[in-house]
């Protein structure tokens, strides 16, 4: 028997794509504009996920996105294009998102981070393995809606390109704040661009040197420093004034990004701070860390 549909308009943005391209990186964007994200989630739960999700007493979850990958059995995968029909059927508005990626590069990414393949584990060398996950994902790449080639994008414009083809509100402006460290260079999509080299440095303290900006020992030692807090000030004052002013000319999203000398404390103090603030007036705002995550 036919479930009934929701009540309202539910999108399920399903992930899938070749272990290495980008998946984690577009589910936790995702999860960043308010979806509600589930990985590696079986095809025939994926009904009862929606259902559950979109019934919560809290109210509708209007949208969900699922990773799909390799790690799913055969059978599960074979079983993926009858769900997502069932799902159409009872008025779900889904769509099907495929990371490809180059063997070769897909190589380099696991020389340089030294992660294992998931298919590595039968005795089979990296090359083999990325050539039998090619050959097993074949079928759901072949009903994508959309596939996308990661292969030139690094992190930073994965993230951009799904806020802005995926996730995003049309009719909203994306705010995403970012640190960084300076030594490793200034993010290429910033802009805006501040630094945060000038304030006073929690690297010194050998207590807090080991934690992060989102520790609150840091935040509670950076809040304590009057020229911090008067940065902040300025900062907010600064984006609040002129902010408005892309949101008028049809901007759909702006990166700021704050940078200190390793990324890890004052930078990243700040960017939470800034993202908490403008949480309360703008519907999508994102935080991320480039040195830390």
């Amino acid at each position: 028997m036919t479930q009934a549909a929701p009540q309202g308009k539910t999108r399920l943005i399903v992930v899938s794509g070749l272990s290495g391209s980008g998946k984690s990186v577009a589910l936790r964007t995702l999860e960043d504009l308010d979806y509600y994200c589930v990985d590696n989630l079986p095809s025939a739960l994926m009904p009862a996920f929606v259902r559950a999700v979109s019934e919560d007493a809290s109210g509708l979850h209007p949208k969900l996105a699922v990773g799909v990958d390799v790690r799913n059995r055969a059978d599960d995968l074979d079983r993926l294009p009858g769900v997502l029909a069932g799902l159409a059927e009872v008025g779900i508005d889904y769509e099907l998102v495929f990371l490809d990626t180059r063997d070769d590069v897909l190589i380099k990414r696991y020389s340089e981070t030294r992660r294992r393949h998931p298919l590595s584990g039968d005795g089979l060398g990296l090359a083999d393995a990325i050539a039998l996950e090619r050959k097993l994902m074949r079928p759901i790449a072949a009903i994508a809606d959309r596939v996308i080639d990661t292969s030139e994008l690094n992190v930073h414009q994965l993230r951009r390109l799904v806020i802005a083809e995926l996730g995003m509100s049309s009719t909203s402006l994306t705010l995403l704040f970012e640190s960084f460290a300076y030594r490793r260079g200034v993010p290429s999509d910033a802009d805006f661009v501040f630094d945060a080299r000038c304030l006073p440095n929690p690297h010194w303290n050998a207590q807090l040197r080991p934690l992060s900006g989102r520790d609150a020992p840091v935040r509670e030692w950076l809040e304590s420093q009057a020229d911090v807090a008067l940065y902040l000030d300025q900062l907010r004052g600064f984006l609040d004034t002129w902010l408005p002013r892309f949101r008028t000319e049809g901007r759909s999203y702006v990166t700021i990004c704050i940078g200190c000398t390793g990324g890890r404390h004052r930078s990243v103090h700040l960017v939470e701070r800034l993202a908490e603030h403008f949480r309360r007036s703008y519907d999508q705002v994102l935080s991320y860390h480039r040195e830390i995550e």
